[in-house]
């Protein structure tokens, strides 16, 4: 990990930072301010910038690759909530703001390369700029809605429809996610996910 002024290719961030969604509209006074609590990770993939099960959170900004959101249960037995790549972010603020323990783990999907910093940090910040607070929290919800459509589209639609579905909200996605990972979102197994498009149905 290394700030982003110590970082060598720091303009390329930094450039890609106001890309984020949730900082793009952000001054450069704002920006400038919240560039010093941030540290640039890069990830392999299979890395866990999150584990669930914490209370010691962060926030991240996306720079480059795929990360997903992925609950476990004690058997091991997982489920993909969703995933995130460039220009989004990820983040437990739900879980900070209700003192709990993260209820889901944030994994690389792909190498990936991520801004953070630590939560509480970040709640300062939003504390001191309300109008990025208020942008933030929007995003937080928008996330939390694509979340629940998607679980009941795991219930109302059929393997065809899940994976259209998600083709027409994410294209851009489709071809970076190893289409085990892809099936398991989308509650199919890896055969059917091929089955389906070796049949031209998707």
């Amino acid at each position: 990990m290394t700030t982003i002024e110590n970082h060598p290719e720091k303009n390329i961030i930094r450039v890609q930072l106001r890309q984020n969604t949730v900082l793009k509209g952000m001054s450069a006074a704002s920006f400038e301010e919240l560039e010093r609590h941030l540290t640039v990770v890069e990830c392999h993939k299979g890395d866990y910038l999150l584990h669930q099960g914490v209370h010691e959170m962060e926030q991240y900004f996306i720079l480059d690759g795929v990360l997903k959101r992925v609950v476990a249960n004690p058997q091991g037995k997982e489920m993909i909530l969703r995933f995130a790549a460039e220009r989004d972010m990820e983040t437990s603020y739900a879980a900070w703001s209700l003192k709990t323990p993260t209820p889901y783990s944030i994994v690389s999907v792909t190498k990936a390369r991520v801004v953070k910093l630590p939560m509480p940090e970040w709640i300062a910040f939003m504390e001191r700029h309300p109008e990025e607070k208020r942008l933030f929290e929007l995003c937080v919800m928008n996330l939390m809605s694509e979340i629940m459509a998607h679980t009941i589209t795991l219930h109302l639609l059929d393997a065809p429809g899940r994976v259209h579905r998600f083709v027409r909200k994410h294209p851009e996605l489709f071809d970076r996610i190893p289409k085990k990972e892809l099936a398991a979102y989308l509650n199919l197994s890896a055969e059917t996910l091929s089955r389906l498009k070796q049949r031209g149905k998707i």
